[in-house]
Protein backbone atom coordinates (compact mmCIF):
# COMPACT_ATOMS: atom_id res chain seq x y z
CA UNK A 1 0.00 0.00 0.00
CA UNK A 2 1.62 3.77 -0.83
CA UNK A 3 2.31 5.48 2.22
CA UNK A 4 3.54 9.20 2.18
CA UNK A 5 1.53 12.88 0.93
CA UNK A 6 -0.83 15.11 1.97
CA UNK A 7 -3.88 13.77 4.16
CA UNK A 8 -7.02 15.62 3.80
CA UNK A 9 -8.24 17.32 7.08
CA UNK A 10 -4.55 16.83 8.49
CA UNK A 11 -2.91 19.34 9.99
CA UNK A 12 -3.77 22.37 12.62
CA UNK A 13 -7.08 24.46 11.12
CA UNK A 14 -6.40 27.95 10.35
CA UNK A 15 -7.08 30.39 13.46
CA UNK A 16 -6.35 27.62 15.66
CA UNK A 17 -3.10 28.61 17.43
CA UNK A 18 -3.02 30.55 20.75
CA UNK A 19 -2.97 33.72 19.18
CA UNK A 20 -6.54 33.13 17.68
CA UNK A 21 -4.99 33.90 14.02
CA UNK A 22 -1.96 33.57 11.41
CA UNK A 23 0.93 33.83 12.73
CA UNK A 24 4.26 34.68 10.72
CA UNK A 25 8.17 34.22 11.49
CA UNK A 26 10.09 37.38 12.04
CA UNK A 27 13.82 38.78 13.02
CA UNK A 28 14.23 40.96 16.40
CA UNK A 29 16.92 42.33 17.94
CA UNK A 30 17.96 40.35 21.10
CA UNK A 31 18.00 43.07 23.26
CA UNK A 32 14.10 43.59 23.11
CA UNK A 33 12.78 40.14 22.13
CA UNK A 34 11.82 39.06 25.83
CA UNK A 35 10.17 42.38 26.21
CA UNK A 36 7.83 41.31 23.27
CA UNK A 37 7.23 37.71 24.22
CA UNK A 38 5.98 39.68 27.57
CA UNK A 39 3.85 41.55 25.60
CA UNK A 40 1.86 39.06 23.46
CA UNK A 41 1.86 36.80 26.55
CA UNK A 42 0.05 40.20 28.14
CA UNK A 43 -2.27 40.60 24.96
CA UNK A 44 -3.27 37.12 25.38
CA UNK A 45 -4.55 37.91 29.33
CA UNK A 46 -5.81 40.88 28.71
CA UNK A 47 -8.15 39.57 25.46
CA UNK A 48 -10.36 36.99 28.15
CA UNK A 49 -11.71 39.93 29.72
CA UNK A 50 -11.08 43.67 28.49
CA UNK A 51 -13.32 46.54 30.23
CA UNK A 52 -15.84 48.43 28.08
CA UNK A 53 -14.17 51.58 29.02
CA UNK A 54 -10.78 50.60 27.10
CA UNK A 55 -9.58 52.46 24.19
CA UNK A 56 -10.14 50.29 20.92
CA UNK A 57 -6.91 50.04 18.85
CA UNK A 58 -8.19 51.84 16.23
CA UNK A 59 -7.09 55.32 18.00
CA UNK A 60 -3.87 54.31 18.12
CA UNK A 61 -1.03 55.01 16.30
CA UNK A 62 1.10 51.78 15.60
CA UNK A 63 4.29 50.67 15.93
CA UNK A 64 4.61 48.69 12.38
CA UNK A 65 8.18 47.54 12.78
CA UNK A 66 11.03 47.44 14.84
CA UNK A 67 14.46 47.61 13.84
CA UNK A 68 18.39 47.92 16.23
CA UNK A 69 20.37 50.46 14.97
CA UNK A 70 24.04 49.41 13.45
CA UNK A 71 26.17 51.61 15.62
CA UNK A 72 29.61 49.90 13.85
CA UNK A 73 28.95 52.32 10.78
CA UNK A 74 30.44 55.77 10.74
CA UNK A 75 29.60 57.82 7.73
CA UNK A 76 30.34 61.83 8.01
CA UNK A 77 28.35 64.09 6.21
CA UNK A 78 29.43 68.24 5.83
CA UNK A 79 28.38 70.26 7.95
CA UNK A 80 27.59 73.87 7.02
CA UNK A 81 28.82 76.76 9.05
CA UNK A 82 25.68 79.12 8.35
CA UNK A 83 21.64 78.40 8.07
CA UNK A 84 20.47 77.94 4.69
CA UNK A 85 17.65 79.86 3.64
CA UNK A 86 15.50 78.67 0.21
CA UNK A 87 17.46 80.32 -2.46
CA UNK A 88 20.76 79.64 -1.28
CA UNK A 89 22.99 79.43 -3.90
CA UNK A 90 25.39 76.04 -4.34
CA UNK A 91 27.17 75.55 -1.51
CA UNK A 92 30.99 75.38 -1.93
CA UNK A 93 33.91 73.89 0.52
CA UNK A 94 34.46 77.67 2.24
CA UNK A 95 31.28 77.13 4.02
CA UNK A 96 32.31 73.79 5.45
CA UNK A 97 32.77 73.79 9.11
CA UNK A 98 33.28 70.07 9.45
CA UNK A 99 31.73 66.87 9.22
CA UNK A 100 28.90 65.27 11.37
CA UNK A 101 28.45 61.26 12.34
CA UNK A 102 24.68 60.98 12.54
CA UNK A 103 25.16 57.97 14.51
CA UNK A 104 26.60 60.77 17.03
CA UNK A 105 24.39 62.79 16.87
CA UNK A 106 20.92 61.34 16.75
CA UNK A 107 21.85 58.39 19.35
CA UNK A 108 22.74 59.49 22.20
CA UNK A 109 22.84 56.11 24.21
CA UNK A 110 23.22 53.29 21.59
CA UNK A 111 23.40 50.07 24.02
CA UNK A 112 19.55 51.66 24.57
CA UNK A 113 18.41 52.77 21.40
CA UNK A 114 16.36 51.14 19.01
CA UNK A 115 14.16 52.14 16.06
CA UNK A 116 10.39 52.03 15.11
CA UNK A 117 8.37 52.61 11.98
CA UNK A 118 5.09 53.54 12.51
CA UNK A 119 1.44 53.41 11.17
CA UNK A 120 -1.89 55.09 11.61
CA UNK A 121 -2.78 59.20 11.60
CA UNK A 122 -3.19 59.80 15.27
CA UNK A 123 0.51 61.96 15.91
CA UNK A 124 0.68 63.83 12.96
CA UNK A 125 0.67 67.18 14.27
CA UNK A 126 3.60 66.08 15.97
CA UNK A 127 5.39 65.59 12.79
CA UNK A 128 4.66 62.05 13.18
CA UNK A 129 3.60 60.21 10.03
CA UNK A 130 2.83 56.52 8.70
CA UNK A 131 6.25 55.29 7.27
CA UNK A 132 8.27 57.37 9.33
CA UNK A 133 11.41 56.17 11.47
CA UNK A 134 11.48 57.07 15.16
CA UNK A 135 14.63 57.14 17.39
CA UNK A 136 13.63 55.88 20.69
CA UNK A 137 15.86 55.93 23.76
CA UNK A 138 14.82 53.38 27.06
CA UNK A 139 17.06 54.84 29.01
CA UNK A 140 15.27 58.27 29.32
CA UNK A 141 12.54 59.04 32.23
CA UNK A 142 9.06 59.25 30.77
CA UNK A 143 8.01 62.25 32.21
CA UNK A 144 5.09 64.68 31.20
CA UNK A 145 4.74 65.61 28.02
CA UNK A 146 7.47 63.24 26.55
CA UNK A 147 6.53 61.51 23.30
CA UNK A 148 7.16 57.71 24.40
CA UNK A 149 6.37 53.85 22.43
CA UNK A 150 3.82 52.19 24.94
CA UNK A 151 2.75 48.65 25.42
CA UNK A 152 -1.56 49.24 25.35
CA UNK A 153 -3.37 45.57 25.94
CA UNK A 154 -0.77 44.53 23.32
CA UNK A 155 -0.86 46.68 20.96
CA UNK A 156 2.62 48.88 20.81
CA UNK A 157 1.61 52.75 20.27
CA UNK A 158 2.93 56.13 19.81
CA UNK A 159 1.61 58.68 22.20
CA UNK A 160 2.26 61.92 24.16
CA UNK A 161 1.87 61.32 27.64
CA UNK A 162 0.06 63.45 29.91
CA UNK A 163 -0.02 63.21 33.51
CA UNK A 164 -2.82 65.30 35.63
CA UNK A 165 -5.14 65.18 38.25
CA UNK A 166 -4.53 61.79 39.36
CA UNK A 167 -5.14 60.59 35.98
CA UNK A 168 -2.21 59.66 32.76
CA UNK A 169 -3.60 59.72 29.46
CA UNK A 170 -2.21 59.08 26.44
CA UNK A 171 -2.20 62.22 24.18
CA UNK A 172 -2.88 61.77 20.15
CA UNK A 173 -1.47 64.85 18.63
CA UNK A 174 -4.88 65.03 15.58
CA UNK A 175 -8.17 66.33 16.63
CA UNK A 176 -9.96 63.19 15.33
CA UNK A 177 -8.79 61.03 17.72
CA UNK A 178 -9.73 60.57 21.50
CA UNK A 179 -6.99 60.45 24.32
CA UNK A 180 -6.40 56.97 25.90
CA UNK A 181 -6.65 56.80 29.83
CA UNK A 182 -4.85 54.09 31.27
CA UNK A 183 -6.73 52.19 34.18
CA UNK A 184 -5.61 50.05 36.82
CA UNK A 185 -6.63 46.83 34.94
CA UNK A 186 -5.04 48.44 31.38
CA UNK A 187 -2.14 46.23 30.27
CA UNK A 188 0.60 48.96 29.97
CA UNK A 189 4.12 49.85 30.09
CA UNK A 190 6.47 52.59 28.29
CA UNK A 191 9.39 51.11 26.13
CA UNK A 192 10.73 54.16 26.05
CA UNK A 193 10.83 57.63 25.04
CA UNK A 194 10.60 59.16 21.26
CA UNK A 195 14.26 61.67 20.42
CA UNK A 196 13.56 62.11 17.07
CA UNK A 197 11.65 61.63 13.58
CA UNK A 198 13.29 60.78 10.59
CA UNK A 199 10.85 61.79 7.62
CA UNK A 200 11.43 62.15 3.63
CA UNK A 201 10.04 65.03 2.42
Amino acid sequence: MARGGKRLGAGRPKGSGKYGEQTKAVRLPVSIADRILESLQAAQEAQAEQPEHESEPANLTLVESIFAPDNRTKYKLPLYMNPVAAGFPAPTEDYIEGKIDLNRHLIKHPEATFLVRVTGYSMIDAGIHPGDFLIVDRSLEPTNNKVVIAVVNGELTVKRIRKAKNKLLLMPENDSYEPIQIYAETEFHIWGVVTNVIHPL
